[in-house]
């Protein structure tokens, strides 16, 4: 789960404007490559990004977000080198469903956050740094979109280093919270964090990459400031006790009915923001 349903007059963010899945590894950064699984939808945007970390020429790989459970998908990512670690952005099934069967293919522990989706491998930490792949990889929590979200920081992947944000940061778009389980609080909390890291390069698990992370944090942090102001006044609208359906009728008025549940966790999450 990924897009926060817009409000007019933002568009919706489509799939399919990036490329398709079923593509070879490409290169993203210096030390990185990803590949598009193919699992298109309306809140995963084109696909969930399959990053792969390692020294060009090493022959040694760590897989970030092995994805969904297509066996071509997994063959590729599995065949980048020797797969010495698996990671995990946050818990959801986009990114986790072929963690188990990714972790048979290539015998690498799989890290995340929480033990629940590991396999043959201790939960992350936050502030570790792991060295894999010939990478030095600093793991930094920043939940808000779940709470078990971290992202991925490669100081020495070029000039100004890289993150990868899982669903912290997408590439297009702004990210929905899983509340309750997703708080606005954490992740303002995060985006502060990840800004503190500079103009990296930022590797989203959703969306194309793009340059300059603390400019894009800069940006998310004004849209998720006018959204309260638009809750504020909805609550001046229909009333201070208004209900999550009310809030959203008002904000959210355009949006499609396949994600008004989507439009009501952004609503609730803001809503217990405010009201707390």
């Amino acid at each position: 789960m990924t897009t926060e349903p817009m409000a007019t007059p933002e568009p919706m963010a489509t799939p399919g404007h990036q490329h398709t899945g079923g593509s070879s590894l490409q290169r993203s950064s210096a030390l990185t490559r990803f590949r598009l699984a193919p699992n298109p939808g309306p809140m995963s945007l084109d696909g969930t990004n399959s990053y792969v970390i390692g020294v060009p020429g090493s022959g040694r790989a760590v897989v970030v977000d092995p994805g969904p459970r297509d066996e071509e998908h997994l063959a590729e990512l599995a065949a980048a080198g020797r797969v010495e670690l698996v990671l995990i952005t946050h818990r959801h099934t986009d990114h986790t469903e072929a963690s188990g069967r990714f972790h048979e293919l290539t015998g690498a522990p799989v890290r995340a956050m929480s033990l629940e989706y590991c396999h043959g491998g201790n939960p992350l930490r936050d502030r570790e740094v792991i060295n894999a792949g010939g990478v030095e990889i600093r793991v930094l929590a920043t939940p808000g979109h779940t709470s078990d979200s971290v992202c991925f920081h490669l100081p020495d992947d070029g000039p100004q280093g890289s993150v990868l944000t899982g669903d912290t940061i997408l590439g297009r778009g702004t990210t929905v919270l899983d509340y309750p389980d997703g708080r606005l609080g954490d992740y303002l909390a995060s985006l502060d964090k990840l800004e503190a890291l500079g103009a990296a390069t930022l590797l989203p698990a959703h969306g194309p990459v793009l340059p300059a992370l603390d400019a894009k944090c800069r940006e998310y942090r004004a849209h998720r400031h006018q959204r309260l102001e638009q809750i504020r006044a909805a609550l001046e609208q229909v009333g201070q006790d208004a209900t999550i359906a009310q809030v959203t009728d008002v904000v959210y008025a355009d949006v499609d009915p396949s994600v008004r549940w989507a439009a009501e966790t952004s609503v609730a999450a803001q809503l217990e923001y405010l009201r707390s």
